[in-house]
């Protein structure tokens, strides 16, 4: 944490008080931001109708489609703006240019996504497999995960999912393809003894069997990495798990 805080120290030293996307002088109140709030209010936002469970805004027909594969612990997901123009630079910034402060942009446009639950709730990023957390030097999930957790008071678990294997780019996938790219890519690791449970002892390695999970993540395009982040989750006991996302990609038409 002490390397991240001079990280962002170094930044707001360096980078000048203008935003990152339109350039404009930001106003001393904003000056700890990177993106303004009128670049923040161009962001396209996602609106119902959509599909209950997966969020999906297109007009269905019977069962939907995308999310009928997923696991039944996994209740619904729900992104907050379209991955477009400002948008899609913002998620660059945050994974490709090192800009981890700008988690903090983006987490305030997910501020109204925190679902509705009856008891606690816990936010879990998806891990990055060791070698892309190396090289980015910082996952933009958890980053954005602990921008939510200070908004809505409520404790982030780091290790407890974790990624089993590196899977290659999903950019250029069809939505059966990524379900088969990300299959058994997650697992839990046991939060008492630092194991991975694997498919047995279920509910062993699982310490907060009564608590709400929130995945977080940067961008949902089909939902196949967070159906099987969900799915380690419910192997290891849990019941109830949300999703929620920053952007949402537009789905390519493989037809």
């Amino acid at each position: 944490m002490l390397l991240s805080s001079v990280r962002s120290a170094v930044e707001q030293l360096l980078l000048p008080a203008e935003c990152l996307l339109c350039h404009a002088l930001l106003n001393p109140r904003d000056a700890d931001r990177l993106v303004c709030p009128v670049c923040r209010h161009r962001w396209k936002p996602v609106r119902a109708p959509w599909c209950a469970r997966c969020g999906q805004p297109e007009p269905h027909f019977g069962p939907c489609r995308l999310c009928a594969a997923w696991p039944s612990a996994l209740r619904s997901a729900r992104s907050a703006v379209w991955l477009t123009d400002g948008a899609q630079h913002a998620v660059h910034a945050l994974k490709y240019n090192g800009l981890a402060r700008i988690a903090d942009d983006l987490a305030l446009a997910m501020g109204s996504l925190r679902p509705h639950t009856a008891g606690p709730s816990v936010l879990i990023p998806i891990p990055l497999a060791p070698r892309r957390l190396r090289q980015r030097g910082y996952n933009q999930s958890e980053r954005l995960a602990r921008a939510l957790a200070r908004m809505w008071r409520i404790p982030v678990i780091v290790d407890l999912l974790i990624r089993t294997r590196e899977t290659p780019t999903q950019t250029a996938l069809t939505p059966g393809t990524r379900l088969a790219n990300v299959a058994g890519a997650f697992e839990m690791r046991n939060t008492e003894l630092g194991m991975r449970n694997g498919t047995q002892g279920v509910n062993s390695a699982f310490r907060i069997p009564h608590s709400t999970m929130i995945l977080v993540d940067d961008v949902f395009t089909t939902g196949a990495t967070l159906a099987e982040a969900a799915r380690a989750l419910e192997q290891a006991g849990a019941t109830t798990i949300h999703a929620i996302t920053f952007a949402r990609a537009n789905i390519p038409d493989f037809t």
